[in-house]
């Protein structure tokens, strides 16, 4: 059996025992095309394959909690425990109607190559619920949480598995889980959870992290060509933690900004957004969880259109920010129609197969999910070093460590890219040098 072949079976047993989970055979069938670059050359990794997309446990729990209105209502949870062979299981928690099994195996798969590349020890994994927290009381997100936590509360700890935020899961939900852990155990264990509040072991710069981390890592893209983000015009989709810091960051390295976008359609602002558009958008979505429609009522110049993506709009970079396989192929061919020069990814596996091969196609700069929104885990890792020191870094101790990991993944990325005979190609270095080193670590530990 050669090697393609070897592969292919597999992805087929893949196909075959998880039937009807299309977006975790996404993420597995990109990550095996891009390691046929290595198993060729070292035969011995693919006894790695079947135990690598294979999780290490998969926890699906019943979610009761009562509404204001004293209605019982019921959501499902999830945590899946895919990777620990580098360190404990690290990856967020999404709350969101969207969610079920495919999706957290999908993110949890992502997320062991991710950790891996940020070279910190950490393992990989994803959980959540298909709870809405949108529209509900801080009272009913309180009392989801804690119905949530007792079950979580079996699989977790500070070097089992230390989950965090992710979409639909920020600070307050964060610390409402945390609070539950310590009632639960009768013990103070901050190092169990990161994302929290500065007050109670939190670490600064965590919430900017994902979008300072991938306009890092563009702004390293664009070096490799002798080139920056001073003067580009960009796009940025979705209008949360991820796009609102990106946009921050993309600004003061000297970009503009020209759009944002939510379920209900994306904001065009011909003029950019500076600090004060920023600041408006930060309390429209953080605090007053509003339709990001909004804007163009604070700022008549700017124009909302509804149920369309900002893809079409003409620009020289984009950071798609808001979920998974929101660029589609003929997404990507509107943003190559329009100019664009790069694409690098704040959400995870926000463009699918079919964009990513125009992205090949047309040879624009693309940065991964995997290596470019690292970031927010990178500083999640932070954290917990804080944790465990009982320390309190300052913002420009874990910004500047920050920037140098994103600089970092960018290296290795383009080196093993470069090793491989395929000098740019980010997302195959990526996914090379991140499952080598996972891989390495799994051999070392035997049949396990």
């Amino acid at each position: 059996m050669n090697t393609e072949e070897a592969i292919d079976k597999v992805y087929q047993s893949v196909l075959k025992r998880d039937p009807g989970q299309p977006e975790f055979h996404q993420a597995v069938y990109e990550i095996l095309q891009s390691l046929k670059l290595l198993l060729e050359r070292e035969e011995d990794y693919l006894d790695i394959l079947p135990r690598i997309v294979e999780p290490e446990r998969a926890i699906l729990f019943r979610v009761p909690w009562v509404s204001d209105n004293g209605e019982v209502h019921v959501n499902r949870g999830y945590r899946v425990q895919f990777n620990s062979a580098i360190g404990p299981f690290k990856g967020g928690l999404r709350f969101h109607p969207s969610v079920n099994l495919s999706i957290i195996k999908f993110l949890g798969f992502e997320q062991i190559f991710k950790n891996s590349l940020t070279g910190l020890p950490i393992g990989g994994g994803k959980g959540g619920s298909d709870f809405d927290p949108k529209g509900k009381s801080d009272l009913e997100v309180m009392r989801f949480c804690q119905s949530f936590m007792i079950e979580l509360e079996h699989h977790i700890g500070q070097n089992k598995d230390v989950p965090a935020g992710d979409i639909g899961v920020g600070k307050r939900e964060i610390g409402y889980l945390f609070g539950q852990f310590k009632r639960l155990r009768n013990s103070y264990e901050p190092g169990v959870l990161t994302g929290k509040d500065l007050n109670f072991g939190g670490s600064l710069i965590r919430p900017e992290a994902t979008g300072y981390g991938c306009a890092y890592f563009a702004e390293e893209m664009l070096h490799a060509h002798s080139d920056s983000l001073s003067g580009k015009k960009v796009l940025v989709s979705g209008s949360g933690n991820v796009a609102q810091y990106a946009v921050e960051k993309v600004t003061q390295l000297g970009g503009k900004c020209l759009t944002l976008s939510d379920s209900s359609g994306f904001i065009h602002d011909k003029d950019g957004f500076d600090e004060e558009k920023l600041a408006f958008i930060k309390d429209l979505k953080n605090n007053r969880h509003g339709r990001i429609s909004e804007y163009t009522k604070a700022f008549p110049k700017a124009t909302f259109h509804a149920g369309q993506k900002p893809w079409g709009v003409p620009a020289d970079f984009a950071f798609p920010c808001a979920t998974q396989n929101e660029i589609e192929g003929k997404d990507a061919e509107q943003l190559i129609m329009g100019g664009c020069k790069g694409v690098c990814e704040g959400a995870n596996m926000p463009s699918n197969l079919d964009a990513i091969r125009v992205y090949y196609k047309n040879n624009i700069l693309y940065g991964p999910a995997k290596a470019a929104n690292a970031g927010g885990v990178a500083t999640s890792a932070l954290e917990m070093s804080q944790n465990s020191q009982r320390l309190a870094w300052t913002r420009e101790e874990v910004d500047g460590k920050l920037r140098n990991i994103m600089v970092n993944i960018h290296r290795v990325a383009a080196e093993t890219a470069h090793e491989f005979d395929r000098p740019g190609d980010l997302m195959a270095g990526a996914n090379i040098a991140g499952f080598r080193k996972v891989a390495d670590a799994m051999r070392g530990q035997g049949i396990v």
